[in-house]
């Protein structure tokens, strides 16, 4: 399953805040989370992340380590062309 993430620092990230994030990411990988891409983005959220896992439950359990650190929205990813198939 593809996963969108957005997320909210709580407070200023600071250099050592991404070393516990990266921590956190190493974490993520050993437990089957792969991200596809991570992006810093201006406007409502600060970090957008695309990752892969097995399923929601996996991703839940893994962002819930984050609580600290910021605030986050997830949404499931549905290609395109599976999405399309659903309107037939």
């Amino acid at each position: 399953m593809i996963f969108i993430v957005y997320g909210k620092y709580r407070k200023k990230p600071t250099k050592e805040m991404q070393t516990q994030v990266q921590k956190i990411f190493e974490q993520m990988a050993k437990e089957g989370i792969k991200f596809i891409g991570q992006y810093w983005t201006l406007g409502r959220y600060d970090i957008t992340s695309i990752a892969e896992a097995k399923d929601e439950k996996t991703l839940m359990k893994a962002m819930l380590r984050f609580g600290d650190l910021m605030s986050s929205e997830t949404a499931i990813a549905v290609p395109r062309e599976e999405a399309i198939k659903l309107l037939e």
